[in-house]
């Protein structure tokens, strides 16, 4: 068993090996991942070394204290926390020596084409069409609110296989590469003036068979790890205090006196403890994923994660007063990030509208929360046993 001095050890030796500041970035980042020091908890030889999750820290920590480089999470944090552990749970063995390492250096961007128009709440509605031919698959159909697609060179997808059967049972899981031919991606431009989203449109795109990950009909059951990571990544974020949201309205009420109000105090008071107290569960959560996959909790964090969002930043505005109605750019821009921090609070305020949609609406949240976490009786669903070409669309 690796333990945490161990660890040490192995990190220094990769630092000697590779100092800093006379190592190219990427260089350096396929050494730690050749060095098993990218994620430790995963297999020796993809990035790991089989050792406890909660020992990543330590490797971390002593990385960060040399200086050394990362691989920018926030833009590869869908290969990171959606795509990667579904690899890793259902591919095969070259699936995952083929992806984990270029996905992790973040050489190579990952999207998901999971929503589409017709079926977002109701993903597995979704009528995306994956037809057998020899060895590949014909892929036709339309992808919506898709993150990144403008610097993605893979995709995770969910396509129908079966038309014939309910519709959770007739759905298969792929890895999609963005640059063959019949993959459109157009900008879809937000209330923020940016084009961070997008729509993809696939015509006749051919996927091999030997980039399927599970069994053909098995997709829901696979793209239930991914959507559960996907929510444990938004909602459970490492945070310092006063991370996130609630640290710019912080530090505008330190330094504008002027602005205080005792309604407001009080308001911003409620939302720091709940920011708080979010924080430390989201803390937990991490720790509870130590000993195994994610459960169900984090639909639980992620929904909190979105209304935090929007009243903080809400509560933002109105503190700031005719200062908080400004908003800096409406520029027509394909950023490669969400930067909630780094822009002014009219950007926070639009921006986190999206934060009830994207991830699983809220509502979904709530049904999957209330049925399979407080154990409430399920809504009746008249749609479960028809076939998915039978209901009405």
């Amino acid at each position: 068993m690796t333990d945490a001095e161990e660890l040490r050890g192995r990190t220094r030796e990769l630092l000697a090996a590779h100092p800093p500041a006379g190592t190219d970035h990427m260089e350096f980042l396929r050494a730690r991942f050749d060095a098993g020091l990218a994620w430790v908890h995963y297999p020796e030889g993809l990035g790991g070394l089989g050792a406890p999750r909660s020992l990543q820290v330590v490797v971390d920590a002593e990385l960060e204290a040399a200086g050394a480089p990362d691989n920018d999470p926030r833009r590869i944090g869908i290969g990171l926390g959606m795509a990667a552990p579904t690899i890793l749970k259902y591919g095969t063995e070259e699936q995952k020596r083929q992806f984990l390492r270029p996905l992790w250096t973040g050489e190579e961007v990952w999207c998901q084409l999971f929503s589409e128009p017709g079926a977002g709440s109701d993903l597995a509605a979704l009528g995306t069409r994956a037809v057998r031919e020899g060895d590949s698959w014909v892929v036709n159909g339309q992808k919506v609110w898709t993150s990144s697609a403008h610097l993605a060179r893979w995709a995770i997808l969910i396509a129908r296989t079966d038309p014939d059967v309910p519709k959770h049972a007739g759905i298969t899981y792929f890895v999609c590469d963005m640059t063959d031919p019949g993959v459109e991606v157009r900008p879809l431009r937000q209330i923020t003036g940016e084009a961070e989203f997008n729509e993809v449109f696939l015509t006749d795109v051919r996927i091999p068979d030997s980039r399927r990950l599970g069994e053909v009909g098995d997709g829901w059951r696979v793209a239930q790890t991914t959507l559960m990571n996907e929510r444990v990544s938004i909602g459970g974020m490492r945070l310092p205090r006063e991370g996130g949201m609630i640290g710019p309205i912080a530090r505008t009420w330190r330094e504008r006196p002027e602005l205080r109000t005792h309604d407001l105090h009080q308001r911003l008071l409620k939302l720091w403890v709940e920011a708080e107290v979010s924080r430390l569960t989201a803390e937990r959560l991490r720790q509870q994923l130590v000993a195994g996959q994610p459960g169900y909790e984090g639909s639980g964090m992620k929904l909190a994660f979105a209304r935090l969002n929007q009243e903080i930043s809400g509560l933002e505005v109105e503190l700031r007063g005719e200062e908080g109605l400004a908003y800096d750019d409406w520029t027509m821009r394909r950023p490669e990030l969400v930067d909630f921090t780094g822009r002014d609070a009219g950007y926070r305020y639009l921006r986190s509208k999206g934060n009830s949609i994207e991830g699983g609406t809220s509502e979904v949240l709530l049904n999957i929360v209330a049925e399979r976490v407080l154990g409430l009786p399920a809504e009746p669903r008249t749609d479960k046993d028809v076939a998915w070409k039978d209901l009405a669309r």
